[in-house]
């Protein structure tokens, strides 16, 4: 007999007094994702929420082209698009009351301007330049989060101090299928479920984490899945459905709000570009896979529904690219616009108290400067 199988056949019976501390049935995901679109749940939405959905994601796609092409032309760093995400983009954004937090990833700056951010701010970060380039309390949105899933402890922790103050608050965080790999994802859904804090976690599944697919990071039968563990409800849903995503995380909100602790929510949907503009996804995925999910658009799945209705016509079609075209034009002629940078920012809202070594720096930085300055001076007189 193997190793494997003694401990087979091992099977303790429990104590008689034994009994879960939660009935995980009521905590299982669907298994399949919950959809609106094209189903006689679209009947019930309401047409000025899709509307505004699709307004806001006809927005978002043009805001994800624009941005790739400043990438292309310099005037960016990096820029992580979220096309064929857009969905799961607005429709967190839009769930949120206005003293409700935002946690977004490095992936998420448009759900940050679908929350009402200046989407140069937004892209701030992205340029290279200043610190995160907004300020996150007037705007309740956390600073965008490089590391993955690093955010999702700082959302149950505001979440949890806002409950103990008495504070109406919830807090979305945004993480992708990559960040629920990381131990921070586990830390965070753990003391979110213990403390019950208010806070709704969407996992955007867009199939991969940079080249690495799903099926290499996790054998759960789903990401929502991962919730019953926890002692969480788990929800799946079609993340390129607007309206599923904004009726599932609004179930989700409204929970939280009341006291009925987290939800984790997985959005199935699909990353149409690269990872960024320095990965070459033709390595690790086929054209034709793309190409599927193309057929699947968030946009087009809107449009359809709307149009079937009769509650946008070509005069509603033509006004949202307008708007989203108006839009791109203010955001390239403020980003191709130089901006003027002081090096003594550098130091500028790092520590309340400076501490030693920074106020060091700070002095030989001021003293290098004003050297140069009269290096200058002195050569130009």
């Amino acid at each position: 007999m193997t190793v494997m199988e003694q401990r087979g056949a091992y099977r303790p019976t429990p104590p008689p007094a034994w009994q879960p501390r939660t009935d995980p049935a009521p905590l299982l995901p669907d298994t399949r994702p919950y959809r609106v679109l094209g189903t006689e749940a679209a009947a019930e939405a309401d047409p000025a929420l899709l509307r505004r959905l699709y307004a806001e994601l006809v927005r978002g796609r043009r805001y994800n082209a624009q941005a790739t092409a400043l990438t292309k032309q310099g005037r960016l760093a990096v820029y992580p698009a979220s096309t064929g995400q857009e969905a799961c983009e607005v429709a967190a954004a839009l769930v949120l009351e206005e003293r409700d937090w935002l946690f977004p990833s490095y992936r998420d700056t448009l759900a940050a301007v679908a929350r009402g951010l200046d989407p140069v701010q937004a892209l701030t970060l992205l340029r290279g330049d200043w610190h995160t380039g907004y300020d996150p309390h007037e705007h309740r949105v956390a600073p965008l989060c490089t590391p993955l899933a690093t955010q999702l402890p700082h959302a149950v922790g505001l979440a949890h101090a806002a409950r103990l103050k008495g504070d109406d608050v919830v807090a979305l965080a945004l993480v992708g299928d990559g960040g629920t790999s990381e131990g921070d994802f586990h830390e965070a859904l753990n003391f979110a479920a213990v403390w019950q804090a208010p806070v709704v976690f969407l996992v955007q599944n867009n199939g991969f984490a940079i080249s690495v697919p799903l099926a290499k990071q996790t054998a759960a039968p789903s990401l929502a899945h991962k919730a019953v563990g926890y002692g969480m409800p788990g929800r799946l849903v079609d993340g390129n459905d607007a309206a599923a995503v904004h009726a599932v995380l609004s179930d989700a909100v409204a929970h939280a709000r009341a006291g009925g602790g987290p939800t984790l929510v997985e959005a199935v949907t699909y990353r149409i570009d690269a990872h960024t503009n320095a990965d070459d996804a033709t390595r690790y995925r086929p054209d034709a896979e793309v190409e599927t999910w193309r057929a699947h658009d968030p946009i087009a799945l809107l449009e359809h529904e709307l149009t079937e209705r009769g509650l946008i016509d070509e005069d509603g079609i033509r006004a949202a690219r307008d708007a989203a075209e108006a839009m791109a034009a203010d955001l390239r002629e403020r980003m191709n616009q130089d901006p003027v940078l002081d090096p003594m920012d550098l130091f500028a809202h790092v520590y309340a108290e400076p501490t030693p070594q920074l106020r060091e720096q700070q002095d030989r930085l001021r003293a290098e400067l004003e050297a140069g300055a009269e290096s200058d001076a002195e050569g130009t007189g």
